[in-house]
């Protein structure tokens, strides 16, 4: 008669845990900051209809990293949690925080019971209107939440980045500093992204209800070599709707 084969709490939380940081650390990583007017996001991703960032509700924000159809689905589960909260109650009650503390007690009780824990890390962002005090909220695959201050970075060499990026940083900067400093973190001193590499969007004061806009090609572009900021418009083009995830590849692309 075989015996049952025992393994030690200890070791099966580690092997979860380096299986889930193996995973993350093959995508592309992510970078946000605050500047002068919001909130800036900036993700290596030269796909140009699988975001990696994307709109909850008005003031609040949603970008992943790691496996695209994992965090795609926690995206949809937002929006739609989100709407409900606003629609029963009042739309000022949707915020990053409650949405924050969902996510991570979803990827907890993943991480804890489930075989294979959730290969992605997450970052919900919401912006202060009054520009005094942003969100920023990074959650780890075990449910870990880090209420970040400042800037933040997700995904492979995570630390590397922040470090970076937090050398560069200074309160009150503008969009065209605070994108050349993010690009320029993402890239390393081994390599310059472009324009085409990249996936960018802002939470930016200014506009009545809705504040996500997606930074298009073009005016990314000017960014990063420097040019005049265009003056902020609403984009209706750039919020996201709900619906169901694509069929994607299972892994983001390397």
């Amino acid at each position: 008669m075989s015996m049952p084969y025992y393994v030690a709490p200890e070791q099966v939380m580690k092997d979860r845990a380096e299986y889930a940081q193996k995973g993350i650390a093959r995508g592309r990583a992510l970078v946000a900051a605050s500047y002068d007017r919001g909130i800036l996001i900036v993700a290596e991703n030269p796909s140009k209809t699988l975001h990696k960032i994307s709109e909850i509700y008005d003031r609040v924000a949603f970008a992943g990293v790691g496996r695209y159809n994992e965090f795609d689905q926690l995206r949809v589960a937002g929006v739609r949690h989100a709407d409900t909260k606003g629609y029963s109650y009042s739309r000022e009650d949707v915020d990053a925080r409650s949405l924050a503390n969902l996510y991570a007690q979803y990827l907890g009780q993943v991480f804890t019971h489930e075989m294979k824990p959730l290969e992605i890390e997450i970052l919900v962002a919401e912006l202060d209107p009054s520009g005094t005090r942003h969100q920023l909220y990074h959650i780890a695959y075990d449910g870990t939440v880090v209420d970040e201050v400042g800037v933040t970075a997700l995904g492979g060499d995570a630390l590397t980045i922040t470090s970076r990026l937090s050398e560069a940083y200074r309160p009150g900067w503008s969009l065209t500093e605070a994108i050349r400093s993010c690009v320029g973190a993402l890239g390393g001193p081994d390599r310059q992204l472009a324009a085409d590499d990249l996936e960018a969007a802002v939470l930016e004061q200014g506009h009545e209800r809705r504040a996500f806009r997606r930074l298009r090609n073009g005016e990314l572009a000017e960014l990063l070599s420097g040019g005049v900021e265009p003056a902020a418009a609403p984009d209706a083009s750039s919020h996201e709707e709900e619906g169901e995830p694509p069929a994607v590849p299972e892994e983001e692309g390397e």
